[in-house]
């Protein structure tokens, strides 16, 4: 199947790619989640409008308490170091897990999360981080929870005109540890079950992506997310005891993971 007929425009600046982006037209980036839909005419855009060529959208910066990202960085930049980290690692090393090298050197962290695929990797593990990003519209920029950023399956709050400029990440601080497990098939593929964990000081937060929904986000003391599984089934509705098991599987390991 080939994809609708469209037409391609891009800004030379982030104001003209968000004039352009109408009702009725896509952003695109790497493309990598995009292109298949276009394909499958999933997607049936008027106009594609491309913002992988501004530069205010490849760069990282850091200062003492976070590390922002900008929305065309690759998975692949990600996975190799050319950006800052939060610490141990843990960037890096979600990137690497993410698909293949062929997806990583072209699909972008703005990208996945626009896309807001429930097993996607960015999703869980942004979610745990508490990440924040930075939306640039008509009226300036704006400073979204991405808890908040997600509406639902494949849906987030951006509004026509509207682009994910950055993600903004908290590093590390004051003893917090990270774990993070998925469990696929195969590598490179989606995700059947997976959690994301941050331990902080006070609480821990643990979030359980790959549900067909938006990621579920418990939060409390260790020992009692340590025995997660009533509320889990409390919040996960009718599904099934195989994903079930696998998605309380996929907790213990996320806890087993936990690195300073």
């Amino acid at each position: 199947m080939k994809a609708v007929d469209f037409s391609w425009v891009a800004g030379a600046t982030l104001e003209q790619a968000s004039q352009k982006a109408k009702a009725g037209s896509k952003i695109i980036a790497g493309g990598q989640s995009l292109g298949p839909m276009l394909n499958l005419r999933i997607a049936q855009p008027d106009a594609l409008v491309s913002i992988a060529g501004l530069a205010l959208l490849r760069g990282a910066t850091e200062n003492d308490t976070d590390v922002t990202i900008g929305a065309c960085v690759t998975h692949a930049q990600i996975a190799d170091g050319l950006v800052p980290d939060i610490g141990s690692q843990i960037l890096p090393r979600i990137a690497e897990n993410i698909a293949y090298r062929a997806v990583r050197n072209r699909g972008t962290i703005g990208g996945s999360l626009c896309h807001a695929d429930p097993a996607a990797d960015w999703v869980t593990t942004l979610l745990a981080l508490g990440a924040s990003v930075v939306i640039a519209g008509a009226d300036g920029t704006r400073l979204v929870a991405l808890r908040d950023f997600f509406r639902g399956a494949f849906r987030t709050c951006l509004a026509p005109g509207e682009i994910l400029q950055a993600v903004r990440i908290p590093k590390l601080n004051d003893g917090q540890k990270f774990g993070y497990y998925k469990a696929c098939r195969k590598p490179g593929e989606f995700a059947h079950a997976m959690a994301a964990v941050l331990q902080m000081k006070k609480t821990t937060r643990v979030v359980i992506g790959a549900m067909g929904a938006i990621p579920l986000i418990f939060e409390g003391d260790e020992a009692t997310l340590q025995s997660i599984a009533p509320a889990f089934t409390a919040r996960a509705g009718g599904i099934d005891d195989v994903t079930r098991h696998m998605q309380l599987i996929a907790v213990k390991r996320a806890f087993e993971k936990l690195s300073a």
